[in-house]
């Protein structure tokens, strides 16, 4: 199966990011390369580009689309270690990130991954299978009825998370829950039949919370987004593509308070806490994708792309 991959938001993320020849920027989520590619056009061929990614399917398709050199970097891990990747690679800053939250398309239509609900195969769910010890299959055996709840609702946002939870511990202790039909079946038990009946599959929102918890995603998620601030040369952009409100909770959250300055009481005559701010919000409000770019491709319906720049 070709890795495939259609960028979201391609001409906002490439006009929002100030791309000049001669920039640096780096691409934390690589994916298929369908960003890295325009960016590297824009950038000319004194520009570098680094891109960064978990999964080796990915890289390898990145290295036939992209323009290899001196000029391109590919990185081979995942964006909260930004620090130790960049410092490797021998960088001093950086004039842009881009982060795309987006599940790639083959991690979600490769079905040996157990990222889908639709194919049946063995419940898996790691972005990096070489470097994570803990799969989905895993998270249902080992966590408690509680701890299951919190992750479907938290990271679901599933109306029914306490009811699934109780009939994966039911069902673990029948037998072991080892394939996404298996869990698909036992989340269709759980949910009542009238809630089933509109709206998306009912195992999508479960399945979302799995790869999440498994992948650590929330986490890593803030720890990179601080970590390119740093790197960040004065006027340069950070541009985030989030998928759903988890995520552009934590982006808005950290642009929000890497943009304010002094947070002193009101009534203390002189600043006594010495902030200042370090980004400005280019973004007051999140950038869509038009109801065109909809149209060809669907799983841009949801993205929200928001953009701060360094002070």
């Amino acid at each position: 199966m070709e890795y495939r991959h259609t960028p979201v938001l391609l001409a906002e993320v490439t006009q929002q990011l100030s791309l000049q020849p001669g920039s640096i920027i780096v691409d934390c989520t690589l994916g298929g390369a369908g960003h890295a590619k325009r960016i590297q056009d824009l950038i000319g061929p004194t520009g570098t580009l680094v891109g960064i990614d978990q999964d080796d399917t990915a890289l390898d398709a990145a290295s036939n689309t992209l323009r290899l050199g001196q000029q391109t970097i590919l990185l081979k891990g995942n964006f909260g270690e930004i620090d130790r990747l960049l410092t490797e690679a021998g960088l001093v800053s950086v004039d842009g990130f881009l982060f795309d939250l987006g599940v790639s398309s083959p991690q979600l239509d490769f079905p040996e991954r157990g990222f889908s609900y639709k194919v049946d195969n063995p419940l898996d769910m790691r972005m990096d299978p070489s470097n994570a010890p803990m799969t989905a299959r895993d998270v249902l055996a080992e966590y408690s009825e509680s701890e299951l709840t919190r992750v479907i609702r938290d990271f679901g946002e599933e109306r029914w998370a306490s009811r699934i939870a109780e009939f994966i511990v039911a069902a673990r202790a029948r037998r072991p829950i080892e394939t996404t039909f298996e869990l698909v079946e036992i989340i269709k038990d759980a949910i009542p039949a009238s809630a089933r009946r509109s709206g998306p599959h009912p195992a999508r929102k479960t399945f979302q919370a799995l790869r999440i918890e498994v992948n650590h995603e929330m986490e890593v998620l803030e720890r990179g987004l601080r970590a390119a601030v740093r790197w960040l040369g004065p006027g340069g952009r950070i541009a985030v593509i989030s998928y759903h409100s988890l995520e552009d909770r934590i982006v808005k959250n950290v642009f929000s308070e890497l943009s304010r300055g002094c947070d002193c009481p009101p009534d203390l005559p002189v600043c006594a806490c010495g902030k200042k701010p370090v980004l400005h919000v280019v973004t007051r409000k999140a950038v869509i994708p038009t109801a065109d770019e909809i149209e060809r491709n669907l799983r841009a319906r949801s993205a929200k792309l928001r953009v701060a720049e360094r002070v």
